[in-house]
């Protein structure tokens, strides 16, 4: 469904990504793992058209989408979360939701009119657990429940392909079982690429695991391969649970 090429990506004299190839096979869960600094939401960022790497390709079921810019990329089914949230805090959950759906782009952002699109964006927030709050402005939500409300405006634009960065970064070990929860339940409908800190979390859902290191992609596979990868057992990505 989707893959890389050979990417190169530097920023000055430092190189980020060296050879990076990837692919993600339609219907199953991808993980990017690795240590801090080793190029994975560099790698993102490229894969979703926010930079265009040095070198090398990237095609979408066959269409090659190398350098275009993210919102091209977007309305070709592709949809993407963020490390670090990026929420109109000041808006409510549906509000949040509503404007990243097609219908309201192509009316040029109007929320007149949208009984329809806001009757889908409240199931939207139903389905990642915030049926309730639709009313409640985003910085007003729990640290948890945003993480959620990220994943629902990314959900909005109704992707094929949805890349999740780091979805359970500071969530404690009830909210992390209810985003893998939600994931689990996405994966049955979704392609999904996912950056994740948390081992144990992405080696219970993932069918494929990349391994990066200094910018290189240094081991592949299956979890139970990977728990078997010298590299990985002396790790602290070995540490497993």
């Amino acid at each position: 469904m989707f893959e890389a090429a050979h990417l190169h990506k530097r920023f000055g004299a430092h190189v980020v990504l060296e050879d990076v190839s990837m692919r993600f096979a339609a219907g199953r869960l991808t993980g990017i793992m690795g240590p801090n600094g080793a190029g994975k939401t560099t790698c993102f960022n490229l894969l979703t058209g926010r930079f265009a790497p040095d070198r090398g390709s990237v095609r979408f079921e066959g269409r090659d989408i190398t350098g275009l810019p993210p919102r091209r990329i977007a309305r070709l089914g592709i949809s993407r979360s963020f490390q670090v949230m990026n929420l109109f805090d000041d808006y409510s959950a549906l509000d949040n939701v509503l404007v990243a759906s097609p219908e309201l782009r192509a009316r040029g952002f109007s929320m007149l009119g949208g009984l329809v699109e806001a009757g889908r964006a409240g199931d939207v927030l139903a389905q990642v657990g915030l049926a309730g709050k639709e009313d409640v402005r985003a910085k007003d939500l729990s640290y948890g429940d945003r993480r959620a409300l990220e994943i629902g405006v990314a959900l909005a634009a109704r992707p094929r392909l949805l890349f999740l960065d780091e979805p359970t970064a500071g969530l404690g070990t009830e909210a992390t079982a209810r985003i893998a929860a939600l994931i689990a339940g996405l994966k049955r409908s979704l392609t999904i690429v996912l950056i994740e800190h948390d081992m144990k979390f992405l080696f219970g859902l993932a069918d494929h695991i990349y391994v990066m290191h200094w910018g290189q992609v240094i081991a592949q596979g299956a979890p139970a391969r990977l728990r078997a990868n010298p590299w990985v057992q002396r790790s602290n990505l070995g540490l497993l649970a």
